[in-house]
C-alpha cells in the first residue's frame, strides 16, 4: 500500500515538474503577436467596431500566436480567419465574414488587406 502511495506521489511530482516547465513552452515573438493584434484590429475597424464585429477566437490567442489563424509567417504574417457579430461563435451562429490581412514581419505595418467580404 505504501509503495502505490510512493508511485503515485512519484508519479505527480514529475508531471508537475514537466507541465511546470518552461522549456516545453512555446515562445511566441513579439512581432507574432504585434502583428496579430494589429490584423485583428483592422478587421474590427473596417467591418464597423467592436459594436458591430468579433473575430474569431483564434484572433484573440496570442499565447498560441493566433493559432488557426495564422497561416504564413515565413517573410510576413498572414492570418486568415472568420468573424461576425458579437457572440457568433459562443452561440453557434455561423460567421458572416472572412478576413485576410498580411502583416510585416516586424508585425508593424499592415501590408494588405487581401480579402474582406462573405465567408469563401
Amino acid at each position: 500500500m505504501a509503495t502505490n502511495r510512493l508511485i503515485t506521489l512519484s508519479i505527480g511530482i514529475a508531471l508537475g515538474t514537466l507541465a511546470a516547465s518552461p522549456a516545453l513552452a512555446q515562445k511566441v515573438s513579439d512581432e507574432n503577436v504585434r502583428a496579430l493584434n494589429a490584423a485583428r484590429m483592422r478587421a474590427e475597424s473596417i467591418n464597423g467596431g467592436l459594436s458591430n464585429y468579433r473575430a474569431a477566437k483564434c484572433m484573440y490567442a496570442t499565447s498560441a500566436g493566433g493559432g488557426d489563424c495564422l497561416k504564413s509567417d515565413s517573410d510576413s504574417f498572414v492570418f486568415v480567419f472568420p468573424g461576425g457579430s458579437p457572440g457568433w461563435q459562443e452561440t453557434g451562429v455561423a460567421p458572416t465574414v472572412e478576413t485576410e490581412i498580411r502583416v510585416s514581419a516586424d508585425g508593424k505595418e499592415i501590408l494588405e488587406v487581401t480579402y474582406n467580404g462573405s465567408p469563401r
